[in-house]
């Protein structure tokens, strides 16, 4: 996103250069190019907004791990206001469009300058963006009382799809415009969860569109980069054979996740659409398996990436299995195995993976990390498990929930002073 106050810009990636002094799109043309570690030296603000991964992965962590126990306090309190303002919807569309959509945000500041080849902003931008989304988080827990305030959620990610378009149209890149298009789909789907007052089914919609754009986004960006992160790691170590490459199979197994996303939002109990999301877990558990992810079970910034996957794969099976068999499979099993599980891990290892390589710390899981991984894990598991065992199912209830905000309290504990402090390259 081009630089609209005039603060610093700083590139994404270590292996490209920028011209000019830094400080706009355009000026400084014919000066020597700077590297990104230049770059960084001359900015002068926060390190925090230097950049956009920085801030929206540290209050992410922070919401996610202090909105579940919000939630389940006011499930079962019975505070007064509470339970009117942290309802069932309160909550899925705070993780969905609150926490996920943040995450999503600060991945695409550094992987949207990578497609487009254009700098991503830093500094006051970004602290405006992410006063936005606060502000958003505060309206959500009033919006019960005051409706209109809804709007000051929905304008975060409507804002965000008209940067990001705007860079697209700039570098006129068109072989990356997919994800412009998820993030405007995903700014609608929020939209739509606003109108319940109006319209319930239509916010249900919503809802459903908001989880299949994510998964989906899972589905087309994790399949890319899992198996990349696979092979270059299995190639530092002279490790063979490496994952399958990209093929015909692959473009079927991400058509099929669409396919099948796309006709549950609009059909959720149709038969036929059971049967495309059957096709597509299936798809996306032999496309893993072809990842050799097994190879890389000593390191866990690489093996969590499979985890993540394979809860994709995991939740659409189990999501057609629940249309078709609606008695005995809850359908709270599929959407947590595709929320907790899909989302929850994947944006983990996505936030510790970018954490420690755009901070400059090594590519390596220390002991905490470990933790986290497992926690997290454990908590998508025990969610998933918990309607299903009847005699068990508020102690899974619970324990799913201590493990997910643990999970989250730890990132923020461990990851939160690297991502406000300045790059520091380490042995």
């Amino acid at each position: 996103m081009p630089n609209a106050v005039g603060s610093p810009m700083i590139h994404v990636m270590d292996r490209e250069r920028v011209a000019g002094n830094g400080a706009g799109m355009s000026g400084g043309r014919g000066k020597a190019a700077k590297t990104t570690a230049q770059i960084l030296r001359d900015y002068r603000g926060p390190a925090l907004f230097s950049f956009g991964f920085r801030p929206f992965f540290l209050f992410a962590a922070i919401w996610a791990a202090l909105a579940v126990p919000l939630w389940i306090i006011a499930l079962f309190a019975g505070i007064d206001g509470l339970s009117e303002a942290v309802t069932r919807e309160w909550h899925v569309h705070e993780m969905l469009f609150g926490y996920a959509g943040a995450v999503i945000v600060g991945y695409m500041t550094v992987a949207g300058a990578n497609w487009t080849g254009r700098f991503p902003v830093a500094g006051r931008p970004i602290a405006g963006l992410l006063a936005l989304w606060i502000a958003g988080r505060a309206a959500m827990l009033a919006s019960s009382a005051f409706p209109l305030l809804a709007l000051v959620d929905a304008a975060f990610l409507i804002l965000f799809a008209l940067a990001l378009w705007r860079e697209q149209l700039a570098a006129s890149n068109w072989r990356s415009v997919a994800p412009c298009i998820i993030v405007s789909l995903l700014a609608g789907a929020d939209v739509l969860v606003h109108l319940r007052p109006l319209d319930y089914e239509l916010a249900a919609a919503g809802e459903r569109m908001g989880i299949a754009l994510i998964v989906f986004l899972i589905a087309m960006m994790g399949g890319r980069l899992v198996p990349s992160f696979t092979r270059n790691w299995m190639a530092q170590r002279r490790i063979k054979p490496e994952p399958a490459p990209y093929g015909r199979f692959d473009a079927f197994a991400a058509a099929s996740a669409a396919a099948g996303l796309a006709g549950w939002v609009m059909f959720p109990s149709s038969a036929v659409m059971a049967a495309l999301l059957l096709v597509a877990g299936a798809a996306a558990l032999i496309r893993l398996w072809r990842w050799r992810g097994w190879t890389a079970a000593r390191e866990p910034l690489v093996w969590v990436l499979h985890a993540g996957y394979a809860w994709l794969g995991i939740g659409l099976l189990l999501l057609g299995l629940s249309i078709l068999l609606p008695e005995r499979l809850p359908v709270t099993a599929p959407i947590h195995a595709l929320t907790a599980g899909a989302i929850g891990v994947m944006t983990l290892a996505m936030m510790t993976r970018t954490a420690r390589s755009h901070t400059g710390r090594r590519r390596e899981a220390d002991e905490v990390t470990l933790v986290i991984f497992l926690l997290v894990n454990a908590a998508a598991a025990m969610r998933v498990a918990a309607p299903l065992a009847i005699d068990w199912h508020l102690e899974l209830f619970g324990l799913s929930a201590a493990c997910w905000s643990l999970a989250f309290a730890l990132f923020v504990l461990r990851y939160g002073p690297m991502l406000v402090t300045p790059w520091q390259r380490k042995a």
